[in-house]
């Protein structure tokens, strides 16, 4: 069986402070068939490539947006990301149909507890409520989108649960690439990490 070719578009802006998040793409940096693109690297001017965007989109079946949860969202660069290269005629409308049948997930970190990201929480908003914009921007490209990577409690994370996220992330994304899990038992899950448990 073929596998499925994964994107991560890794968007941090002080990604030298974040340790949950380094742990994470250093545990997968390398793997095969997982490309990693590190964005403020890449585009610190924000002068983003669309086209060799486009190029590496069409070559992979699984787009990862990896960032961490920055007031309720993502940082700039990822909604400025998204503007351009999710273009029309490419990415959705009459003729945009280069993304169909891929799928999009999102991997963030929040320094909230899980707790916090329910009706009756701090946050008065569940995760999946707060990320329904990549959702919608995944059915209006006509990808599947599939639930969230989330990680909580980034601020007061311990080593040893960084570590934990990072395996679980590697095994989720493996898991993925290797297409070991079928679309409905995935969707299943209010968090696609809760896949491990």
């Amino acid at each position: 069986m073929e596998k499925n070719k994964i994107l991560i578009l890794y968007v941090h802006p002080s990604a030298h402070k974040s340790q949950i998040n380094s742990a994470m793409v250093a545990n997968i940096e390398g793997l095969e068939d997982i490309t990693v693109r590190h964005l403020y690297e890449l585009y610190p001017d924000f002068h983003i490539d669309v086209k060799e965007e486009q190029e590496l989109l069409l070559k992979h079946d699984i787009i990862v947006f990896h960032h961490p949860f920055y007031w309720y969202s993502a940082p700039a660069l990822l909604k400025e990301w998204i503007d351009l290269v999710f273009e029309h005629g490419f990415a959705f409308g009459k003729n945009g149909n280069a993304l169909k049948g891929k799928k999009l997930m999102t991997a963030t970190s929040t320094g909230g507890t899980r707790d916090a990201y329910r009706e009756k929480g701090h946050n008065r908003f569940t995760m999946s409520q707060f990320l329904a914009n990549f959702e919608q921007t995944a059915l209006i490209c006509k990808m599947d989108y599939l639930p969230p990577f989330v990680t909580h409690g980034s601020l007061l994370i311990k080593e040893e649960q960084i570590k934990k996220a990072a395996d679980d992330y590697k095994k989720v994304l493996v898991s993925l690439r290797e297409k070991l899990f079928n679309d409905e038992e995935i969707m299943k899950f209010e968090y696609i990490n809760d896949l491990l448990h």
